[in-house]
Parts: structure tokens; C-alpha cells; sequence
């Protein structure tokens, strides 16, 4: 590993940038191990509210032109709108520094496939942040899986429900517009559900190759407000509100996702189910330090307590049964993340595991256009 603190840059300072910007101040308390890190530049529009975020942050400078900023960083997070993410991506790999961006990768295949080429033509680092990766009860899940413990994997069900559009005056975000977004519930929930169901069983039943999908949007269009609360104007919703799909893998094995962002009483309800030949497992975020684990020969579910030393990552924080949060997540991705940045080496998920994803939900948004099943192309 180099000596020297490596410097980084993030572009965005809201909700991801709070976040990220939380895993990078808690990594040496907790991860000694971990690469030094500067804070270096912060990246946004909004100069005054950018400089208030640098200073609760801790970041020594602000920037509001990306382009500036890639060559003083060691390693670039992009959090900006889904729109954003390919052209900064690229640049900053095809100047040699490595990226980590948020998820999806991009609104389209075809900027995804330009991201996913740029790292491979590189042989920069490039990751796609998703964190639910790095829970432990997940990793437990994953070791149970590779290990055999469901035997031949059957079924996998997915669902992603939150509830913060119920109600239809709630203010216009650029998570509505396909322009900036690319898909709604779709992209925005469903990315993370279907990647996940790759990392756990993907080994064991292949690609997706075909799907079926239907979107819906129930709210056409959504109040803007001005600084006073009074409605500006009303813009119109060119995203999803709700997807359901069905999947088939190449062992034959099939999957049942959805997501929704009008589930009344469902605050970030993500649930993951993988049911085998001799057993079956559940995993909720709401739950996060628990797994849920049926093994041949029991009768019902029996609920793992996901908090020991042995637990991955798990060690590093509180004596066991001590429980850890959402936020840990992110703490986890950046250790694995900067670790490969500091060595040289790949990171997963992978600009290509992005786009594996970016072509379900290309195809799941074709099959809705299309009314019928359509293999993933």
C-alpha cells in the first residue's frame, strides 16, 4: 500500500454524500487497516450550500466543475444523478483514477457499456456502490449458499418497498425524470435487488436470460415548490412507480422481483429470499443483523443472529449481539473499495457486475413496452 494518505474527491453532497462521506471519517477508527485517506474536494453546484457541507463533512475544498478536480484526487465517488455518472466516470478512469459510483450505473445500457469498457480498457479500479453487499447477515447468507447448505437452487424472490410517494403532492425530484434517472422504482430499488440476487446465487444458477415486466406509474405529474411552500408549477413524471418481473435463469431456476415507491407503511422494506432443494433462507433490511435459515429436516425457519466475531466484518465493531446499522454498510464498501484502490487490484461489484445489471433492467423495461417475455440482450 502507498504512504501517502490517498486524496478523495466526491461529487454530490446530499443524501449519498452524507453517507459515503460518513464511512470515509469512521474507517480509521474502526479499520485501522484501511488505506489513509484525505478528504480532498467536495464536488456540487450550489456554491453556499456545498461549502456547508465541506465544513460538516471535512473536506478541505470545494469544487463546482468535476472536470477540475480529477487530476488532484487519488480516487473519485460519484454520487451525482444517474445522469452524471458516465461522462466524470469515464474521464477520471481514463485519467488513471480509480471510481466508485452509485448505483445504477447509468440511466441507459448503452452509457453503462461505456463505463463498463472504459474500466476494462484502463485497468483502473472501478466500482459500483452497491452496499447491501457488504452486510454481514448477507456475506453469511452468500457462505451458506456457496457452501451448499439449500442444495440446488430452485426459486430466488426479491422485493424493495418504500412508501415516500404515497402521496401524490409531493414535491418533483430528477429521480422522476427518465431524462436524468433513466427508470423509476426500477432502477432506483430494483437495481439493488436484482444485483443482489446475482451476488448470492448467480454462482449457482448463471445469467438472467429472460424476463417479463410490467411498470406502472400512478401519479402523472408532481408539484414543484418554491421557497415560500406555494406550488411553482407542476412537472410532469416520466418514471415508474411500481415494477414487478419475472426472471429465468440458464439453470432453469426462476426469480420474482418488485419494487415500489407508493408501498403505504413501507419505509425501506427490502427483502430477499433464496429457496433450494434442502432448504431455503430470508434475509429483510429492516432486520439486517438477523438471517433467516431452513435446513433439511427442520420444520420451520430458524432465525441467525448475524453478530459474531466469526461474522464478516463483524469484529471490527462491537462485542457479539451488539448490533450494527444501514449506515456500516458503507463503511464496509469503502474499506473493500480503497483497499483495492491502494493495492492495484479489481473491486466487486464491478463496473461489468453494473452493467449485468443495467441489461436486466433494460430488458425489463422492454418486455413492459413490449407486453411479452424478451431475453436479455
Amino acid at each position: 500500500m502507498t504512504d501517502e494518505p490517498l486524496r478523495i474527491g466526491v461529487l454530490g453532497y446530499r443524501f449519498m454524500g452524507k453517507a459515503h462521506a460518513n464511512a470515509l471519517a469512521r474507517l480509521p477508527m474502526f479499520f485501522p487497516d484501511a488505506p489513509e485517506v484525505e478528504r480532498h474536494t467536495l464536488v456540487g453546484r450550489d456554491e453556499e450550500a456545498l461549502a456547508e457541507a465541506a465544513e460538516r463533512f471535512g473536506f478541505a475544498n470545494t469544487a463546482t466543475d468535476w472536470e477540475a478536480v480529477i487530476d488532484e484526487v487519488d480516487a473519485f465517488y460519484n454520487l451525482g444523478p444517474n445522469h452524471v455518472h458516465a461522462e466524470p466516470s469515464i474521464a477520471a478512469l481514463e485519467a488513471g483514477v480509480p471510481v466508485l459510483c452509485e448505483k445504477p450505473l447509468a440511466p441507459t445500457v448503452e452509457e453503462a457499456a461505456a463505463m463498463r469498457d472504459a474500466a476494462a480498457a484502463t485497468g483502473v479500479t472501478a466500482g459500483t456502490a452497491f452496499n447491501y453487499r457488504f452486510v454481514p447477515a448477507i456475506r453469511h447468507a452468500k457462505r451458506l449458499i456457496e457452501d451448499g447448505e439449500l442444495g440446488e437452487i430452485r426459486q430466488v424472490r426479491g422485493r424493495y418497498l418504500q412508501d415516500w410517494l404515497v402521496d401524490p403532492e409531493a414535491p418533483w425530484a430528477w429521480r422522476m425524470d427518465a431524462e436524468m434517472a433513466g427508470s423509476g422504482a426500477l432502477g432506483d430499488l430494483g437495481a439493488h435487488t436484482i444485483d443482489l440476487a446475482n451476488f448470492l446465487v448467480g454462482d449457482r444458477v448463471g445469467e438472467i436470460e429472460r424476463v417479463s415486466g410490467r411498470l406502472t406509474t400512478f401519479t402523472d405529474e408532481r408539484p414543484v415548490y418554491d421557497d415560500d411552500g406555494n406550488v411553482a408549477e407542476y412537472r410532469d413524471v416520466t418514471v415508474d412507480d411500481a415494477y414487478g418481473a419475472q426472471v429465468a435463469y440458464e439453470s432453469g431456476a426462476t426469480g420474482t422481483f418488485e419494487a415500489s415507491r407508493v408501498a403505504a407503511g413501507h419505509k425501506n422494506d427490502h427483502t430477499v429470499a433464496v429457496h433450494g432443494t434442502e432448504g431455503s433462507l430470508k434475509f429483510s433490511l429492516e432486520r439486517l443483523n438477523e438471517l433467516e435459515v431452513l435446513r433439511e429436516g427442520n420444520r420451520g425457519y430458524e432465525t441467525v443472529l448475524v453478530t459474531e466475531e466469526s461474522d464478516p466484518y463483524v469484529d471490527r465493531w462491537w462485542p457479539p449481539g451488539h448490533v450494527i446499522g444501514w449506515e456500516h454498510t458503507f463503511v464496509h464498501e469503502s474499506y473493500e473499495f480503497l483497499s483495492a484502490v491502494a493495492e492495484g487490484r479489481s473491486f466487486e461489484p464491478s463496473f461489468e457486475d453494473g452493467y449485468e445489471v443495467q441489461k436486466v433492467l433494460a430488458a425489463i423495461q422492454r418486455a413492459d413496452e413490449r407486453g411479452e417475455r424478451v431475453a436479455v440482450e
